[in-house]
C-alpha cells in the first residue's frame, strides 16, 4: 500500500511581534483579558508588502531543506489559505514560481479556513495513494491581519500571521497502523452554520475583501464537540486508542478549546503541542507551524504517532493520524 510519509517540515513567522500590551494601547483590552480568554500573549504580523505567498515560500524552503529535496523534486503543491495574495491565480502557483519548481509540477489552493491544512493534507495524501504523484508540498499560510477589524476587540486580538509546510513522499507500507506516513484523514462540513464564523465580503457579494466576523461562544461550543468527535472517528478507523498517541497537535484557536478537547479525549497536557501563546490563531497555518515547532525541539520523533485536528469557518472540521 502506498503511504504518504513525512520527509520534512518547516515554518516561517514574520519578524514583527505585537504583544497584548501593544494592542491595549490601541483598543479597549488588556493583557489579562486576552490571556484569560485565549491563552495568547503575542502574535506575529506580516510587514507591509509581505504577502501570504512570501510566508508560504519561506516555510516551504525550510521543509524542502529538512527533506533533503530541491524544488524540482516536487510533483504537487497544495496551499491551504483563506488569505491568498489575489483572487486568482492560486497562491500555490505563485509559490511554485518563487521556489523555481520545474514546469512539470502542479499547484492549487484549498480553502477550508482553519481546517485548511487538514483538508490540504488529505488531498495530497489521496494524490499520492492514487499514484498520480510521488511527492507533495503541503503548506498552510495566512496573513489574517489583512482581514481583521482592528476595532473589534473580540476578534482582532485572537489572530496572527504565519506559515508552515510539510513535504510528503510516497513509500510502500503494509497497510497497517504500524506503517509510517498518513494513516487516516477525516473531513466534514456544515454550511448551515455559516453565520458563526465568516468574512463579510468577497468578489461576488460585495466586491470588497471584508472583515472576519465571529460568534465566539457558539464557535467554542461547536469546536470542543466536533473536534472530539472527529478525533474519535480517526482512532476508530485506524484501530488505535488515545493512549497510543504520542502527540496531539490541535489547531491553535484558543487555549481553553485545546484544554477542553484534550480533557474530553483523556489526553494529558504533557502530550499536547501548544503554540497559541506565541503565535495566536494562524488559521490554516497553525497545525503545520505547531508540527514544525514540535519537530524542531525534538518532541516529535521518528516513529511517533501524531494526531491532528481542526475546525474552521464553514463550518468545516477534520482530523488526521500520522506515523512520523
Amino acid at each position: 500500500m502506498r503511504r504518504s510519509v513525512v520527509a520534512g517540515v518547516g515554518h516561517y513567522l514574520p519578524q514583527r511581534i505585537v504583544t497584548n500590551a501593544d494592542l491595549a494601547k490601541q483598543i479597549d483590552t488588556s493583557d489579562e483579558w486576552i490571556r484569560e480568554r485565549s491563552g495568547i500573549t503575542q502574535r506575529h504580523i506580516a510587514a507591509d508588502g509581505e504577502f501570504t505567498s512570501d510566508l508560504a515560500t519561506n516555510a516551504a524552503r525550510k521543509a524542502l531543506e529538512a527533506a533533503g529535496m530541491g524544488p524540482d523534486d516536487v510533483d504537487l503543491i497544495v496551499v491551504a489559505t483563506s488569505t491568498p495574495d489575489e483572487t486568482f491565480p492560486a497562491s500555490a502557483t505563485v509559490v511554485q514560481s518563487k521556489l523555481g519548481c520545474a514546469n512539470g509540477s502542479m499547484g492549487f489552493d484549498v480553502q477550508a479556513v482553519c481546517s485548511g491544512f487538514v483538508y490540504a493534507l488529505a488531498t495530497a495524501d489521496n494524490f499520492i495513494k492514487a499514484g498520480q504523484v510521488n511527492s507533495a508540498l503541503v503548506i498552510g499560510a495566512e496573513t489574517f491581519s489583512r482581514i481583521l477589524d482592528w476595532e473589534d476587540r473580540g476578534t482582532c486580538v485572537l489572530f496572527g500571521d504565519g506559515a508552515g509546510a510539510m513535504v510528503l513522499k510516497a513509500e510502500d507500507g503494509k497497510g497497517t497502523s504500524d506503517d509510517r506516513g498518513v494513516l487516516s484523514t477525516h473531513l466534514h462540513s456544515d454550511g448551515s452554520l455559516h453565520d458563526l464564523l465568516y468574512v463579510d465580503g468577497g468578489p461576488s457579494s460585495t466586491g470588497e475583501v471584508g472583515y472576519l466576523r465571529m460568534e465566539g461562544r457558539e464557535v467554542f461550543r461547536h469546536a470542543v464537540t466536533k473536534m472530539s468527535e472527529v478525533v474519535v472517528e480517526a482512532l476508530e478507523a485506524t484501530g488505535l486508542k488515545a493512549d497510543e498517541v504520542d502527540w496531539f497537535v490541535p489547531h491553535q484557536a484558543n487555549k481553553r478549546i485545546i484544554d477542553g478537547t484534550a480533557r474530553k479525549l483523556g489526553v494529558g497536557a504533557d502530550r499536547v503541542v501548544v503554540t497559541i501563546d506565541k503565535h495566536a490563531n494562524t488559521s490554516a497555518a497553525s497545525i503545520p507551524l505547531a508540527l514544525s515547532v514540535g519537530v524542531g525541539d525534538d518532541r516529535i520523533q521518528h516513529g511517533h504517532l501524531v494526531l491532528i485536528e481542526a475546525m474552521g469557518g464553514g463550518l468545516t472540521w477534520g482530523s488526521g493520524i500520522i506515523r512520523w
